[in-house]
């Protein structure tokens, strides 16, 4: 049997879209990473539920469908437009460090970084969980039905049980640590006495049930964030931090002290648009909006769409763009980030001048940006997991929203019937460089680890909504949403299309082409320019909404298993 990732290749390739119909339209629609989870939100909107119900609605069934990518047990960052007083607001529900983390969280005795699986499975990796403080922080403003409402999908789904997808049955096949754990064992694997471990996990189409998740969402539905964070709950989280043999020190005071935060959105022209993502702690916002801000002085729009001109200069862009975000981008709160200064107008021509349109640059340095405190790298292990939602309303509202555990199946350990994140692993190891200079990204007590989620609202000329977007992908995510936003805006695809456009990206490394598709014909002449290129799999699982003159439509990324349902 074709394995489903090469089968999602396949059809990107014979351009077949796993979303929707772009000529279709509806006055609400949802793109999220499972169609259950769409389907929960559209059955929301339905009951006259805003955008931020819906998306409360579908990020609890994620949680339960798609237990490697997003959950309760992690962390978010969510756009809001609100389309009367046209006004965008960011929450955060980035995790935190609990309080008794040193700066050697990830340090061996001898002082060198740790083996990175060896720091993720485990309590050692898991921070405070924010994703249910922030939805209801966003439930509190832009609300319309009960709180408690939004949660009977999710409880329905996980008592009757819910279908193994193919994309879950290739995560379980690739994560063999769930099987040394008893209770991850029992949920997600079977008996096979024929094996040496005598388990193996659940296959595509299997029938899960999970009692424990339910009650844990009727405790939140009933007392809000509170029900994560005190009682039977979070004394769960804690046992399953402080128990497992790579322990970590989250205490019943970190879970009840916890807060999600309302920022201000980072936001920028770009062509006749402006451009609003997160700011930080995640880098994803700004890093987008520097790559952009230094292709403004190039004429994209003129350029063969992904044709080998276009794959380098944005190439170059992202590697410049990197540089910086690996020296200055962390957690605002606790270390100073020159964020003014990235976005600065002349500091972007400035780092715009250093592209050669014909020639690779090779490895980019880090400018200095107004504003900057001089900060050394630190060492950058994210993993691809995360999932992403896109929503409007029928008010015109929206949502764009990314939330996380991190890598597949977070720290690999549950409570309560989800899984915990291993979002520490975002901080750097190092907490300083060779030469004694702080690392921006260290760790250190209540910090939020820098992000790289990228959950982008678009306006048009007018201050109107034009398209919501955002990918999962670790920190390839700033890649494929800004590319995404290109063929968006400069090359005037619609939003299945741009979303379908061959995947390529530079984090000031190889620039990385995707493979069995026709962006792989540019290897040569790319390398002929002087780049380093790789080609692999790309793991982007973009979901976008767009409001065109006809009407509302929507894109699901054929590479994962999203869906685009609208309401009628």
């Amino acid at each position: 049997m074709m394995r489903f990732g090469r089968l999602l290749t396949v059809l990107l390739v014979l351009g077949i879209a796993a979303g929707c119909d772009d000529r279709r339209e509806g006055q609400a629609i949802v793109a999220t990473a499972d169609e259950r989870a769409s389907q929960a939100a559209i059955d929301i909107l339905a009951k006259g539920g805003s955008a931020v119900d819906a998306a409360i609605a579908a990020q609890l069934v994620l949680g339960l469908v798609e237990p490697q990518s997003s959950g309760i047990g992690g962390g978010a960052f969510l756009l809001n437009w609100d389309a009367s007083a046209k006004k965008i607001s960011a929450y955060d529900g980035r995790e935190t460090a609990p309080a008794g983390v040193r700066p050697d969280l990830f340090l061996n005795e001898d002082g060198t970084p740790m083996d990175f699986m060896a720091a993720v499975v485990g309590g050692r990796s898991v921070g405070v969980p924010g994703v249910v403080a922030m939805l209801r922080l966003a439930h509190d403003a832009h609300g319309k039905l009960a709180w408690g409402e939004l949660f009977r999908p999710a409880i329905t789904l996980a008592r009757e049980g819910f279908e193994i997808s193919p994309r879950l049955a290739e995560a379980l096949g690739n994560a063999p640590e769930l099987l040394n754990n008893d209770e991850t064992r029992s949920y997600l694997a079977m008996r096979d006495e024929s094996l040496p471990a005598g388990w193996t996990p659940l296959p595509m189409g299997a029938i899960v049930k999970n009692e424990a998740y339910a009650r844990t969402l009727e405790a939140i539905a009933e007392r809000g964030p509170a029900g994560l964070s005190e009682g039977e709950v979070a004394q769960a989280i804690v046992d399953a931090v402080q128990g497992h043999p790579n322990a970590g020190t989250m205490t019943l005071a970190d879970l009840a002290g916890y807060k999600a935060l309302q920022r201000d959105a980072v936001c920028r022209p770009y062509r006749r648009f402006e451009v609003c993502g997160m700011p930080p702690p995640t880098s994803g916002g700004l890093t987008t909006l520097m790559i952009l801000g230094m292709l403004e002085h190039f004429d994209l729009g003129a350029l063969q769409p992904a044709g080998v001109t276009a794959v380098h200069l944005i190439s170059e862009a992202s590697a410049l763009a990197f540089a910086d975000r690996d020296r200055y981008m962390a957690d605002a709160d606790k270390v100073d980030v020159p964020v003014a200064g990235l976005l600065d107008r002349s500091y972007l021509a400035s780092r715009a001048a250093l592209i050669n349109p014909g020639k690779a640059s090779g490895p980019a340095s880090a400018g200095v940006p107004p504003g900057a405190v001089h900060r050394a790298e630190g060492i950058d292990g994210a993993r691809a997991g995360t999932s992403h939602l896109s929503i409007i309303d029928r008010d015109g509202n929206a949502v764009s929203m990314t939330s996380s555990i991190e890598g597949p199946f977070g720290a690999h350990i549950m409570a309560g019937g989800f899984f915990l994140n291993n979002e520490l692993t975002d901080f750097s190891f190092t907490p300083a460089g060779s030469d004694g200079v702080p690392v921006a990204n260290a760790v250190a007590p209540g910090k939020r680890p820098r992000s790289s989620m990228s959950p982008t609202i678009v306006l048009d000329e007018h201050g109107s909504l034009h398209a919501a977007v955002g990918s999962p992908g670790g920190s390839r995510i700033i890649g494929y949403v800004t590319e995404t936003l290109i063929a968006l805006m400069d090359w005037k695809m619609p939003m299945q299309a741009a979303i379908n456009v061959p995947r390529f990206l530079n984090r000031n490394g190889p620039l990385e082409l995707e493979e069995n598709t026709p962006i792989v014909a540019l290897q040569a002449p790319l390398e002929a320019m002087g780049h380093r290129v790789t080609v692999r799999p790309a793991i982007s699982g973009l979901q976008g909404v767009e409001r065109k003159d006809h009407g509302l439509t929507g894109g699901a990324d054929p590479r994962r298993e999203g869906k685009v349902l609208r309401l009628p």
